[in-house]
């Protein structure tokens, strides 16, 4: 199935060096391209049907994000997953996801309970596709991505809402790798529905609580069932 049968096309960005930037985001998130695997230019203008001017102004941006590794006179590589880049991610989204919906809960009106509410159904209605395997789905990384940013639209910050917006794309990794290797099905639907019930009930103490479990989460079932896979440059 072609690319942009699975995705909206608001997705991709409007020239062909933002596309390329994005499928290959959407490749390295989804462990498509294995973490520390080197990026060939020749093999990527294969797969991608891109230009090499292209490819660069694409990987460059993605190292940009810190997603891919830009190494001196050896071209470009998926950026390796580690326990230090595990624990600097976690501990960084946890600092921005508790602050920025504490600023929400506070500043939401009723149009952002209603976003909170309508992107979690629509994330249920998804995930009952196939409950054990939701990440499988590229709609559910989709619904889920905009049931976290509805939860802190109201924050009043864009930058700190961009800042937000990278790691959780740095963190999609190690959600795929904690659905493929923890022995048992984690119950994220009863986890979402706690934090948006907590969320729209203004009690922001319960709601960053359950958010920064909620992130803590992926970041242990990593280090305890996928652990081989760190630390390997």
């Amino acid at each position: 199935m072609p690319d942009s049968a699975i995705r909206p096309r608001k997705e991709f960005g409007k020239t062909i060096a933002a596309d390329i930037t994005h499928r290959l985001r959407e490749e390295i998130i989804a462990c498509g391209l294995a973490p520390g695997e080197p990026l060939r230019f020749d093999v990527l203008r294969e797969r991608f049907g891109a230009s090499f001017t292209t490819l660069r102004e694409a990987l460059t941006a993605l190292a940009a994000e810190g997603l891919v590794d830009a190494q001196e006179q050896r071209g470009f590589r998926v950026a390796p997953v580690s326990r230090q880049d595990l624990v600097e991610v976690t501990d960084a989204r946890v600092l921005i996801e508790v602050e920025l919906i504490r600023r929400s809960i506070e500043r939401g009106d009723d149009d952002w309970e209603i976003a909170v509410i309508s992107t979690l159904h629509r994330l249920k209605r998804i995930e009952q596709r196939d409950p054990e395997h939701p990440l499988r789905d590229p709609e559910w990384k989709i619904a889920h991505r905009q049931f976290h940013q509805a939860l802190v639209s109201a924050c009043g910050s864009a930058t700190l809402l961009a800042i937000r917006a990278e790691l959780f794309d740095r963190a999609e990794r190690y959600r795929h790798l904690s659905a493929n290797f923890r022995p048992r099905p984690r119950d994220k639907a009863g986890e979402h529905q706690a934090i948006m019930q907590a969320a729209i009930s203004r009690n922001a103490d319960l709601a960053v609580q359950l958010i920064e479990a909620h992130i803590r989460s992926t970041s242990d079932n990593v280090a305890t069932y996928a652990g081989h896979l760190l630390d390997t440059e």
